[in-house]
Parts: structure tokens; C-alpha cells; sequence
């Protein structure tokens, strides 16, 4: 991977969905088991808020809790919930503020996987706290930095 790696950000029509996409050289498989793994989610986090898991299964499945430790300005922790899951194709989550984070994986070969992360803040009823927190652009950003980080941790496996 080269430094000037970086995931496409895709068009989405709607302010309040992010999202990007990027191709990975690895297997669908091994990249939804670091997904589907709540204590690996600082390795590829790209929005640098996410500290660590302290709850929760190793190993995540269609409604699985799962607590992270997170820091945005102020610690805090914040309890997640699977909400789809199908392995090695798509896993999604949301926490009490029902903003989603979905990744859909798409394996082109047996070694190639074209991966989509999306936020999703339309379910949110706090759409007035995203809004003032600028939370829109930032998980832009955030999501097209988590597709090169999960891109080079996956490559590296």
C-alpha cells in the first residue's frame, strides 16, 4: 500500500449518510473477522475516538451488546447493538443515539474485496446534537480514513 493510499467517498444524495468505499487485497473473511471483533476496532478507527472495548462478546453476531471506552473531547463509554449481520458479506451496529455504522464487503476474488463503510445518522432523534457537533463532515472524513487503516491492517494479516 502506498502512502498516498485513499478510499473513494461515494455520493450518497443525503447529507446525513457518509460514506466511502476501497478495495482490499485479502479475503472477505479475514477482513470481517476484524470487524466482527469489538477489540479491534482501535487498530482501523479512523475517527481516533474509539479507545478500546470494555464489555461485551469477542466476537460479534446479529444483536450482540457490545461496550467500547471512547473519547471525544471527554471519556466516555457508550454500549453498542448489532443490528445485521451476515458473515464475511455485511455488519452493521448503533448505540442509543441509533446512528448506524454499516460495513458491506463484496469479494471481487478469492483475494480481492471491494469494502463500503456508511454512516447513517437519519435514525438519530438527536439530530440536533450531530448538527451542532459538526458530526456530519467529521464522520465523512472519519469513515474514508477507517477504509486505508482497515485496508492496511487486513493486507498485513
Amino acid at each position: 500500500m502506498s502512502p498516498e493510499t485513499r478510499s473513494e467517498i461515494l455520493d450518497t444524495n443525503d447529507s446525513k449518510v457518509k460514506s466511502a468505499r476501497i478495495e482490499i487485497d485479502a479475503p472477505a473473511s479475514t477482513i470481517f473477522r476484524l470487524l466482527a471483533v469489538p477489540n479491534r476496532h482501535p487498530e482501523f478507527d479512523g475517527s481516533g475516538t474509539v479507545k478500546g472495548q470494555f464489555t461485551g462478546d469477542q466476537y460479534l453476531y446479529l444483536g450482540a451488546k457490545f461496550g467500547m471506552k471512547m473519547k471525544l473531547g471527554i471519556r466516555y463509554r457508550i454500549i453498542n447493538t448489532v443490528v445485521e449481520f451476515k458473515e464475511n458479506e455485511v455488519i452493521a451496529w448503533r448505540h442509543l443515539g441509533r446512528w448506524v455504522w454499516r460495513y458491506e464487503l463484496k469479494e471481487l476474488s478469492p483475494n480481492k474485496t471491494l469494502v463500503t463503510e456508511t454512516f447513517d445518522g437519519r435514525p438519530s432523534p438527536f439530530q440536533w446534537w450531530l448538527n451542532a457537533r459538526k458530526a456530519y463532515g467529521f464522520a465523512q472524513v472519519a469513515v474514508a480514513k477507517t477504509l486505508v487503516r482497515l485496508k492496511k491492517l487486513a493486507e498485513g494479516q
